[in-house]
């Protein structure tokens, strides 16, 4: 019950924010690139996402629904927010950020566990390139809890006059091997994930392209277990098309 009501205020989300900047289609293809992982279907993931500076600093979040599940049921909702704040002129700002989802895989419902991050971010720019950059404190709301730290970098490129972009981002963090408290591992896992998107523009609204997703250490072999496939570099791009608002 937890796992729907979460779902259901995640949608509700989803309508609050229908003016968001763009929403993207990708059909992702990884269940005829690996068998392992815990999907039985190549399925489609929207994605809304906005970013929006203003005179006190920048908001950004995005909502991504896989509708992995039989005759195209959303399986996995999940989103992440973040606000950085300007203090005066100073390059570097504030950060704070939540993460969190729910979904359901092999007949097993979970959470994702609510993550919350404190640090402090840096954009930049190069030309017409631009970049960000934070380090943070993660607190992992797992059954037991973890004490963690993020990296983050993310990039938005325009190349031949703007036909082109490259955009995406790349996080590396640490948690604990053990989530549940039971005693059976200890330690800190380290997980990576990166994923760069290339877009062709077709106009002014209309995009396509693809999103590689690159994760090592990131996956369950099982969910209804808490093992993970240790170590394992996973590849996933998808066919994608993105409309901005």
């Amino acid at each position: 019950m937890k796992q729907k009501k979460l779902l259901l205020v995640i949608m509700a989300i989803v309508c609050q924010f229908a003016t968001a900047q763009n929403i993207q289609f990708h059909y992702d293809l990884r269940n005829s690139l690996n068998k392992n992982i815990p999907t039985s279907r190549n399925y489609l993931t929207t994605t809304i996402e906005m970013f929006k500076p203003d005179k006190w600093g920048s908001t950004f979040f995005f909502i991504d629904m896989d509708y992995n599940q039989a005759k195209g049921n959303i399986g996995t909702a999940y989103w992440e927010i973040a606000r950085d704040f300007k203090i005066g002129k100073c390059p570097i700002m504030p950060h704070i950020e939540y993460n969190g989802g729910a979904g359901n895989s092999q007949g097993f419902g979970f959470s994702i566990a609510n993550a919350y991050l404190l640090g402090a971010s840096y954009p930049f720019s190069c030309g017409n390139a631009n970049f960000s950059t934070y380090l943070a404190y993660k607190y992992n709301a797992f059954a037991k809890t973890s004490n963690d730290v993020q990296w983050t970098g993310t990039w938005g490129i325009p190349l031949f006059d703007n036909k082109m972009t490259l955009s995406g981002f790349i996080d590396v963090w640490t948690e604990n091997k053990d989530r549940s408290g039971d005693g059976k591992e200890s330690g800190k896992r380290v997980i990576l994930l990166t994923e760069p998107q290339v877009w062709y523009n077709v106009n002014s609204k209309l995009s396509l392209g693809s999103e590689i997703e690159i994760s090592n250490n990131f996956y369950k072999l099982n969910y209804s277990t808490d093992n993970y496939a240790a170590n394992k570099l996973y590849v996933f791009p998808t066919i994608a098309a993105k409309w901005n608002f």
